[in-house]
């Protein structure tokens, strides 16, 4: 599904990382693990058509991601992206289910009973109505993820997507992310610094300056 080769970034003029080459199969979990500041945002940014980079290539399906144009790969997002951002990016002026029915609103096929459907299973059932001003961190957090799973898109990035969660509340998250890979087949990439995270993935990789290599601390599922 999901296929980055010898992608390339820096930063200030100053390499980020080089040589990244990553595949993720539809229905596997790939967790990403690194010390703060070397890159694991910029590269789910980049692995979404969202960050520039210096070389490499990204292929999703049968689309090469590096190759569209602004317009176009905006329009591969809606469909084929679902995309947990760390800070959130909640639109305050719009209620919780307007949030996360966004994916679907975008796409032309609104559906209030998915949408219902994705809240309870994040823990927000009855909090639809909600403002994001009313909410705590961790809610929040559970509005960007069911607004990425909404749309059962075949490719998902979520950076961070526990870190503001108590354990419990964390664990079935990931739960549901690992669901989405399974039940509808979704390549799922997890940036994280939670080791108990990582051990729920298929494979668990550390971003190094110079690429990715295997980390043993995630022995599946």
């Amino acid at each position: 599904m999901l296929h980055a080769h010898q992608l390339a970034k820096s930063f200030a003029d100053a390499p980020l990382f080089a040589g990244v080459d990553l595949s993720v199969a539809s229905g596997e979990v790939v967790a990403v693990l690194g010390e703060s500041g070397m890159g694991k945002s910029t590269l789910l940014n980049a692995l979404a058509g969202l960050e520039p980079l210096e070389g490499g290539r990204v292929v999703v399906g049968s689309t090469d991601v590096t190759a569209l144009d602004e317009a176009a790969c905006a329009r591969w997002r809606r469909t084929q992206l679902g995309f947990v951002f760390q800070a959130f990016h909640v639109l305050p002026h719009l209620n919780v289910a307007q949030n996360v029915a966004l994916p679907l609103l975008l796409a032309n096929r609104l559906d209030p009973p998915r949408v219902n459907e994705v809240l309870a299973q994040v823990g927000l059932q009855g909090l639809g109505e909600r403002m994001p001003r009313t909410l705590s961190g961790g809610q929040l957090q559970r509005v960007a993820i069911a607004r990425a799973l909404v749309h059962t898109p075949p490719l998902v990035l979520a950076d961070e997507p526990t870190g503001n969660l108590d354990p419990t509340t964390g664990a079935a998250i990931i739960d549901l992310l690992l669901g989405q890979a399974r039940a509808h087949g979704a390549a799922v990439v997890l940036v994280t610094h939670s080791v108990a995270a990582a051990r729920r993935a298929d494979r668990t990789l550390r971003l190094t300056p110079t690429g990715l290599v295997p980390e043993p601390v995630a022995a599946g599922g």
